[in-house]
């Protein structure tokens, strides 16, 4: 039985939960590529990241190494490293990927020049197959084998069917998109969106409210890929509709959380400068890098709502739902 040589690039949480389940499959031979010499040295010594899950048995079959050599005897290399650097990370290695590798882009961001996704920036740089992969999935409930579900976002349908081989026998699930770019942009809108659903949530604590600003946000992320000329459908896979409602309605999303110490009135200006969220970022690139802020404001009332909370510490939270309320539809 040929093996099929998997990396995933990265030791966090989700890495190491994504491939302590993809080694349930046989046929993968998955093997982590870190940085962290402490990390390494615990999976394949004890099984497992005493870093990230340190009462979490690993399997024995799932390896580590510091050794870059690994990305040239891969066939399918997974990014789970932060947004901000995967661009980076792939261009200053890529005289050591495979040239037929498949990249497969797990962080949800834009690429450093806040212009276009990962995978979009990957794409006019590498001649490898370059893929997207997103979905509703908290490594903690991934590492306690909890079903899941995910979307892939493949030019080539192809490209799905090998892909969905991977995941066979280990509890996930996916679906397909061929608009790479929609299932990319949603994964970032909904960091977005839930930001402002925490705040409704902390501030207003009302179910009609929730139920009403989550349907305009639900409305606002399909406008925005229609507008881009998108694939509005892809909003209704696993990456769109699925991971939204799990970042926007779950306290373990960091960015809920931070709408939630916004809402309460605990969210300071020192916080800000310590911790920048995914969609605090993303929010700001909207509003000043890909848009003038006039026609965000009219387009997109919730993103701009947001942006005035973040640049204006004295903005007043109960006008929050009536500002966007009262925007034209």
């Amino acid at each position: 039985m040929k093996k099929r040589r998997i990396c995933i690039v990265g030791t966090g949480n989700f890495a190491t939960a994504l491939g302590n389940r993809l080694v349930q499959n046989e046929r993968n031979d998955v093997i982590l590529l870190s940085v962290e010499k402490k990390i390494v040295d615990s999976i394949n010594n004890r099984h497992e990241n005493y870093h990230y899950f340190p009462n979490v048995r690993l399997s024995a079959r799932l390896k580590a190494t510091m050794n870059k050599e690994v990305l040239s005897e891969s066939e399918y290399i997974f990014l789970a490293i932060p947004s901000f650097v995967a661009v980076d990370y792939v261009l200053d290695n890529i005289n050591t990927i495979s040239k037929e590798a498949i990249i497969i882009n797990l962080a949800k961001g834009f690429s450093k020049d806040r212009q276009k996704s990962i995978a979009e920036a990957l794409e006019t740089h590498v001649s490898n197959t370059v893929c997207t992969l997103k979905g509703p999935t908290f490594a903690r409930e991934v590492i306690n084998n909890i079903p899941t579900a995910m979307t892939l976002g493949s030019r080539d349908v192809q490209t799905y069917h090998n892909i969905k081989e991977i995941f066979r026998d280990t509890g996930f699930y996916i679906d397909y998109s061929s608009d790479i770019i929609a299932v990319e942009l949603l994964s970032i809108l909904k960091n977005i969106y839930a930001i402002a659903i925490g705040i409704i949530d902390a501030h207003f604590n009302s179910p009609n409210i929730r139920f009403f600003i989550l349907n305009r946000a639900f409305n606002e992320m399909r406008s925005i890929l229609k507008d881009n000329q998108l694939d509005e459908e892809t909003i209704f896979r696993y990456c769109g509709y699925g991971d939204f409602a799990l970042t926007a309605l779950n306290d373990l999303s960091r960015n809920r959380t931070l709408g939630l110490l916004i809402g309460k009135g605990f969210f300071t200006e020192a916080i800000s400068n310590r911790v920048l969220l995914e969609g605090q970022i993303a929010v700001k690139v909207f509003c000043e890098d890909r848009y003038d802020f006039s026609q965000v404001e009219k387009e997109y009332p919730i993103i701009a709502e947001l942006y005035r909370v973040f640049k204006n510490p004295d903005y007043e939270l109960s006008e929050f739902v009536w500002k966007i309320a009262n925007n034209n539809d």
